[in-house]
This record gives C-alpha cells, structure tokens and sequence, in this order.
C-alpha cells in the first residue's frame, strides 16, 4: 500500500508543479514536471510487480525501474538547473 500511496502522491506533486508553471507563466517549473515523470514510471513498475506478486515473468520490471531510476535522477537534476537558471536570469533582468 505504501508504494500505491507514493505513487498517487507522485501524480498529485506532478500536477501541481504543471499548474503553479502555469499559473506563474514560468516554463522552467513545466520542465520539473517532466523530470518528474520517469521516477513514476519506475514507481509505478514497482507497484506493478509487486502487485503480480514478484512472479519471474515479469523480472523485466525491476530492469526497467531501476533504469527509470537513473533517467529520473538525472532528468531531475536538469529541471532543477533549469530552475536555478531561470531564476538568475529573471534576477538579473529586473
């Protein structure tokens, strides 16, 4: 239950950042949001698996989380320079 309440909270934390970029009329949050998105991915492999309670045709899962894990690490901390970036540069300009 812990992993399908992380997950939900995932998309909720998603959505928001889409909207306060919105909101805000400030594209770098937008690009958080789609940092976000591969460490759902993986969390929602994990749920997957475990749901099918761990059965060995579906070991692939656990590759693919742990790869979404990287990507997610690193889109992440993309969208984070994106935003340090952009707040320089907002700073700068006023």
């Amino acid at each position: 239950m812990v992993h399908v309440s992380s997950v939900v909270e995932w998309i909720a934390a998603i959505w928001l950042v889409w909207t306060y970029g919105d909101i805000s009329s400030d594209r770098s949050w937008r690009m958080l949001s789609w940092g976000m998105l591969p460490a759902l991915i993986g969390a929602m492999c994990a749920c997957t698996w475990h749901f099918f309670d761990n059965i060995s045709a579906l070991s692939w899962l656990v590759t693919l989380q742990a790869a979404m894990t990287v990507l997610g690490n690193f889109t992440l901390c993309a969208a984070g320079w994106w935003l340090w970036r952009s707040s320089k540069i907002s700073v700068n300009n006023e």
